[in-house]
């Protein structure tokens, strides 16, 4: 059940299966953010997203949520992947732009994160998305490719792209992040 702004509530039960179909659902597990983190803070950013390629390190939480897997983490590069389904889908049937630009948030900050020091990190201070075509679980998987357009001491710039699997252009976005250093224990 959710609300809506105008105190409306939306809910699947009680709506006719024969006019919606069955109920979907899927499950998202991930584990404890909290050490990845502290792991984060003892690792130069490249080699930290290689360990999280490799196997070492869990992936974030957004990644299950988002169906999002990591495919490759070069200096000032990286590629992720997202594997669309249904419950991505925006009011009229298609991947919701705020799951691209999540996707292409992810990519910017990560192919930045690859020019940190250990116990350096980012956050984004400004995203512009364009949006070229419209996605459905029927594109394909998406892949995004993040690069770094100028790593700066306390500002950088990073690009991104979104292709079908076609190799269509879905989306791009260029991105300014802030670089800080992390203060010790947090």
């Amino acid at each position: 059940m959710s609300e809506f702004g105008n105190g409306a509530v939306s809910t699947v039960e009680g709506v006719a299966d024969a006019e919606w179909g069955e109920v979907r659902s899927r499950t998202v597990e991930w584990r404890d953010p909290a050490g990845p983190a502290r792991k984060a803070r003892e690792l130069d950013g490249l080699g930290y997203l290689r360990a999280i390629l490799g196997g070492d390190i869990p992936a974030p939480p957004i990644a299950s949520l988002m169906n999002l897997r990591f495919l490759e983490a070069e200096p000032e590069r990286v590629v992720f992947a997202l594997d669309p389904d249904e419950s991505q889908y925006n009011p009229i049937g298609a991947i919701h732009g705020g799951a691209v630009c999540t996707l292409l948030d992810s990519v910017a900050g990560c192919a930045v994160h690859t020019t940190l020091p250990a116990g350096w990190g980012y956050t984004s201070v400004e995203i512009k998305v364009n949006y070229i075509r419209g996605a459905t679980r029927d594109s394909g998987v998406l892949t995004a490719t993040g690069v770094v357009k100028k790593a700066g001491r306390r500002i950088a710039f990073a690009e991104g792209e979104v292709t079908d699997s076609q190799g269509r252009l879905v989306a791009t976005a260029s991105s300014t992040l802030l670089v800080f250093e992390v203060p010790p224990g947090s």
